[in-house]
Parts: C-alpha cells; sequence; structure tokens
C-alpha cells in the first residue's frame, strides 16, 4: 500500500508511539508484508527467525521489536509489539468507510457494463467497459476490474485475509486493506471468493477462468489464460504461472509457485512448489506418470503376498 502523500519517519513514530532510528524527515512511501516490499515502505518483524530477511529486504523502514544495527540507507521503528503497530498504521492509512447505498457514489463503471439486482459495489470500486456483474455479487472497496470481465451470481470480491497472530488472549486478526485485481476477460463462476491482498493485491491476469465455488486467498497472483475448476482452495501468496489448468477439488499450500502450462489434476493437494509443463497428481504432489505407477504396484501387493506364502 502506497500512502497518498510521502510520509516524514517522525510522523509514522508518533502514530505508534514507538521510538525510531533514522533522520526525523526519512522519507515513507508505503508500507507492505516482506513478499511485495519495495523501496520506500515500511515492513514488520517480530520474529528473530525473520530479523535479517525483513533487515535485509528492499524495504527502508523496519518496524521490529529489537534494537540492532540499523542498515545503511534504512530507518528503524523499535516497537514492543510489531504486528499491533503495523494494524494501526493499516487503520490509520486506510479507514474503514461504511456505506448505506448499494452502489457507491465513489464507484467508477465503465460504458456497456451491466450491473444486474442486488449487486453491491463498494467505495472507490473500479469496473471497465463491456462487463457483466449478475445478481447478488458482492464487490468490497478498492477493487479494480478491467475491461469484458464477466461475474455470476454470489461471488465475492475482496473480503479480508485469513492471516492470524496466535496470542495466549485469541486470534488477532492482521487487518487487510489491499486490493482485487481483475485484468481483461477474467470470468469468475458463481460463489467464488476472492480475498484481498493485506497491503498489495491478489490479482488474476487476462483471460483465465474460474470455475464455480473456487477460492483465492490473500496476495495471491494468478497468471494469464488459466483453467481453475470447482471447489479448488488456492491458498495466500500462491503464485500461479501462465496457461496453468487446474481441476477440480484441488487445494495449495501458502507461499508455492505453479509453473507455466503445469496441469494439476483434481483432488491433488499442491504441498510444494512444481516446474511448468508438466502434469501432476496425488498428495503430496507428484508428477502424474509416477504416482499412477505407484498406485498400480499398490494393487499388485495382495497378488505379491499370497504368492510368498504359497
Amino acid at each position: 500500500m502506497k500512502f497518498q502523500t510521502p510520509q516524514h519517519l517522525s510522523k509514522i513514530a508518533s502514530i505508534i508511539e514507538c521510538d525510531f532510528v533514522g533522520a526525523d524527515d526519512f522519507p515513507v512511501l508505503g508500507m507492505n508484508e516482506i513478499h511485495v516490499v519495495a523501496a520506500g515502505d515500511i515492513v514488520f518483524v517480530d520474529h528473530p527467525k525473520y530479523y535479517d530477511k525483513a533487515l535485509a529486504s528492499k524495504a527502508t523502514v523496519v518496524l521490529i521489536n529489537k534494537k540492532v544495527a540499523c542498515p545503511e540507507g534504512k530507518a528503524l521503528l523499535i516497537s514492543d509489539d510489531p504486528f499491533r503497530d503495523f494494524n494501526k498504521l493499516s487503520q490509520y492509512f486506510s479507514p474503514f468507510e461504511k456505506s448505506n447505498i448499494s452502489i457507491s457514489t465513489s464507484a467508477k463503471i465503465g460504458q456497456n457494463t451491466i450491473i444486474q439486482p442486488n449487486v453491491f459495489i463498494g467505495n472507490n470500486v473500479n469496473i471497465g467497459e463491456d462487463c457483466l456483474i449478475h445478481a447478488n455479487v458482492t464487490i468490497y472497496d478498492n477493487c479494480v476490474l478491467g475491461n469484458h470481465v464477466t461475474i455470476h451470481s454470489g461471488t465475492i470480491l475482496g473480503a479480508d485475509a485469513f492471516y492470524y497472530k496466535n496470542r495466549p488472549t485469541g486470534f488477532d486478526k492482521l487487518v487487510s486493506c489491499g486490493r482485487v485485481v481483475l485484468e481483461d476477460h477474467v470470468e469468475l463462476g458463481a460463489l467464488c471468493t476472492i480475498d484481498k491482498g493485506v497491503t498489495g493485491d491478489t490479482t488474476i491476469k487476462e483471460g483465465t477462468k474460474l470455475d464455480n465455488q473456487v477460492h483465492v486467498g490473500h496476495d495471491t497472483v494468478i497468471g494469464k489464460k488459466c483453467l481453475i475448476a470447482s471447489q479448488t482452495g488456492i491458498a495466500g501468496c500462491v503464485i500461479i504461472e501462465d496457461e496453468v489448468t487446474i481441476w477440480g477439488q484441488v487445494g495449495t499450500n501458502s507461499g508455492i509457485t505453479i509453473g507455466k502450462k503445469a496441469v494439476i489434476m483434481g483432488q491433488t493437494g499442491v504441498t510444494k512448489s512444481v516446474e511448468g509443463g508438466k502434469s501432476y497428481f496425488g498428495t503430496p504432489i507428484e508428477e502424474s506418470r509416477e504416482k499412477l505407477k505407484q498406485l498400480a504396484y499398490v494393487k499388485k501387493i495382495p497378488d505379491i503376498l499370497k504368492r510368498l506364502e504359497e
């Protein structure tokens, strides 16, 4: 998330009431998670395992819960609870805006786009030309839709990321202030759920088609001309490259990559990143030919045991 206007380090520190290391006027341009940070961003880290990764990242401001040496050209925000304070900044720079009408006056809708009855369109949504939004679709704030997009009934764009911190008192939610972006010629079936990014975008690229009842987690990027069949669940921060085919009831781990033109057969559990141009099956995932050979061998076990007994 980029701030509407550049901020100074001292201003950010005053919002979350913490100490800082760096010049008062050190520029701060936005805030993001580690996998999408850029120069000028704040990134937060609250576990020693990830200190080095955060300090060496592209982020130039690190919100951290320990006094450490500040890398050259960067600044630190020293907080006793970076998770809490990252949420404070999200709520400060991207506060929730309530709505009391079905289609926000701040939404932009392109020419020849058809909006069917009972659709909700939130604040600052941008919908392109020649789109068809069927009845009972919900489009949360700040979503972006390209041209020639079709969304079928009951689909929801922009719900919060499933991201929690386990504390002794219960689960604390990481505030989501990202977006969902659909490029041109995307089609979503009925009852799909596409979560927005935590601070960045969940993106579905040009020409991709989703069947009914597909879930896409936060900050996932789905490439061009992909086909994803019903009841597939894609976790957060997944990268699906162009022209991938995913058949029904597939589930993925978070943070993995599925290579270009891969085919994932039905009911597969994508437990790790896989190369493109191959077909995969099973849980844990393997190339489909190898997996099917293994299943054929398993069927031979009773005959083998019977021969050994004779």
